[in-house]
Order: C-alpha cells, then sequence, then structure tokens
C-alpha cells in the first residue's frame, strides 16, 4: 500500500508538519517539478531522501523557504550581488548560493567551497501551493521527486510511482508548470561581473547578467 495522497488543506499541512518534525518525508508541488523534503537539521531524514532517490552522495540538496527573510534563522546569508539579483527573481526559478554566516549553522545540508566556505542553494518557489506549504511546515532540504537519473514528477501520481511508501506524505497540487529547472548562480569575486552561473535553467543567464545592470548601474558595485 503507497503512502497516502492528500490534497494541500488545513489538516494535510498539519499533518506534512508532523511528519517533518518526525524524521519523515513529504512530497510537494513547486513551481517546476515536484520535490521529496524532510528537515534540515534531521541528517538521518537527509539520509533517506538519497536513499529514497538512490542519489550519489555528493549531490547536494537545495533547501526551500517562504522567504528570504528566513535565511538570517537558518544561520544563511546570500553576498552581494546575490541579494539583490534575489530581490529582482524570488519568489521564482533562481537558486542563487548561500553562505553559513556563522559557525552556529547547524543545517545538515551544507557543502564545502575549496577555501573551506559553508555554502548552501536556497529556493524560494513561485508557487501559491507550495509557499502556503512552507509556511506551515517551515523551510525544507529538497530535491526534485525522482529516482536519480530519471525524469522529474510533473504529477503526484508519477511521484508515487517513483517513491511508494518510502514517502509518508504526498501533497497534490496538480500538475506542475514543466522539466526545467532553477538557475542555479554562486558570488564569485573574481568574476567581471560578481557571478557565476553555475546551472543555466528557466531564467536565461543573459537576463540574469542584464539584471546585474540597471539604470545603468551594477548591482556588483
Amino acid at each position: 500500500m503507497n503512502a497516502p495522497v492528500q490534497p494541500i488543506n488545513e489538516q494535510s499541512l498539519e499533518q506534512a508538519k508532523q511528519i517533518i518534525r518526525d524524521g519523515g518525508l513529504i512530497v510537494l508541488p513547486t513551481d517546476t517539478v515536484y520535490g521529496i523534503a524532510c528537515d534540515p537539521f534531521n541528517e538521518q531524514a537527509i539520509r533517506r531522501i538519497y536513499e529514497a532517490k538512490q542519489r550519489p552522495a555528493f549531490k547536494a540538496l537545495q533547501i526551500l523557504v517562504a522567504d528570504v527573510s528566513n535565511l538570517a534563522k537558518l544561520g544563511l546569508e546570500l553576498p552581494a550581488p546575490l541579494d539583490r539579483l534575489a530581490a529582482q527573481f524570488l519568489p521564482g526559478a533562481f537558486s542563487p548560493i548561500a553562505v553559513a554566516s556563522s559557525d552556529d549553522c547547524k543545517l545538515c545540508t551544507l557543502s564545502h567551497t575549496p577555501s573551506g566556505q559553508l555554502t548552501q542553494g536556497i529556493r524560494v518557489p513561485n508557487s501559491a501551493q507550495c509557499l502556503q506549504t512552507l509556511r506551515a511546515v517551515g523551510p525544507v532540504a529538497c530535491s526534485s521527486a525522482n529516482r536519480s537519473g530519471e525524469e522529474s514528477a510533473q504529477s503526484v501520481e508519477q511521484a508515487v510511482e517513483a517513491f511508494g511508501d518510502s514517502v509518508d506524505l504526498y501533497l497534490d497540487g496538480g500538475p506542475t508548470a514543466g522539466h526545467i529547472a532553477s538557475t542555479v548562480v554562486e558570488a564569485d569575486p573574481t568574476a567581471t561581473d560578481g557571478i557565476r552561473i553555475v546551472r543555466e535553467g528557466r531564467i536565461p543567464a543573459v537576463v540574469v547578467r542584464k539584471a546585474l545592470h540597471v539604470n545603468g548601474g551594477s548591482l556588483g558595485a
């Protein structure tokens, strides 16, 4: 028997919140595809995502938040010029790489740069249902809802087919927009415009770079 599939409402969100607290996994819709999510502070729950997806350990998870203002409570901050780009593109398919603002950041999803800096990709999806879910359950560690190497789920039925009972609750928000992923950008002080496009996705790189120069000025200045 598969885990329950529920529409997004007050009752299912309360259930999702409890599951996250207990170290369980949920599937939720975003503005791109469905995602599989858990408590970002629970190492065992994060391990369950990797096992369910059969995902290589070196591939990082993102953190979904309802608002950029949530980052401070997670011990994260967006370096310039990503903070100003985020103001333009979020909510949306834009994934800036945040940095740990202090040694007190306890997220279990952090990545180490060669220089020893701790970083974390974040997302604020442009989806009313996803934002409603995040406001109810809090920030989550997330990856696309599919087995590693397979196509991402655009419907809850596809997610159920991929994971079955590996997930504790599926939130059904109807079909999502498409398979094109978010655009991942990190700050790079050595680059001419102060950024590096890690992955070009729904927002073209040229649009991101154009946004660095608004009204004749430069966001990197």
